[in-house]
């Protein structure tokens, strides 16, 4: 099982534009998703995440390479998962419920909750409009661009997303969760992971395979 060390940093009226040079000034290093999990579908673009809390959100920045790009969903809870997307699985209590926060390369963002991969909820609007988002390709959709493209992502999550929970703080906890990209209709569909997943095909919900989040003061 993996693990990462997630710094607290401090912060005043920063927005989601600001948290990669806030990443870079604080010395927060990337992480790969690069766990290649089914061998009939072998393209594993480069896929880097960092993560590093404050005392009322956690803060995530995304860097991706890859053969094609697209951002079909604009609207929230849409389908973003068939487009250029990252992902952040996370059980934040000891409860078994986690939640799936989802983005396509344009920001658009969908949270689902449970137990497991049926049943979920999708989060209500007034929760998602509380993720600050910034994507380096902007806002609006476009359809499969099929050339080498780089773009980047960053998110702030405020605990209060986290709607099924009333979580104060994050200081000295441990908790599991696993990262994704993904793209299941682009011309070269993937599916890859920070931590290792042992399923017999794609399938992202397996709390069984999450990694540990050791979130340091």
């Amino acid at each position: 099982m993996k693990t990462i060390t997630i710094k607290k940093i401090s912060l005043k009226d920063i927005n989601a534009e600001k948290v990669p040079a806030l990443m870079d000034e604080k010395k927060i290093q990337f992480h790969a998703i690069d766990q290649i999990n089914w061998e009939s579908y072998p393209y594993c673009p480069k896929a880097l995440f960092r993560i590093a809390y404050t005392q009322e959100a956690i803060l995530i920045n995304y860097r991706i390479e890859e053969k094609s790009v697209r951002a079909k969903y604009e609207k929230d809870n849409d389908a973003v998962w068939t487009d250029s997307c990252a992902e952040f699985f996370v059980i934040p209590a000891n409860d078994g419920i986690y939640y799936n926060i989802e983005s396509n390369c344009i920001g658009t963002v969908l949270v689902g909750v449970g137990k497991e991969r049926h049943n979920r909820e999708r989060a209500p609007q007034d929760v998602l409009d509380k993720i600050q988002r910034w994507a380096s390709l902007g806002n609006k959709s476009f359809d499969e661009r099929i050339e080498d493209s780089t773009w980047e992502l960053s998110l702030i999550i405020p605990y209060s997303v986290f709607y099924k929970h009333q979580l104060k703080s994050f200081d000295s906890k441990t908790i599991n969760a696993n990262f994704y990209k993904c793209g299941d209709e682009l011309q070269t569909p993937h599916f890859i992971s920070w931590n290792r997943i042992e399923a017999p095909k794609p399938d992202f919900h397996r709390p069984e395979s999450f990694g540990e989040l050791v979130f340091c003061q």
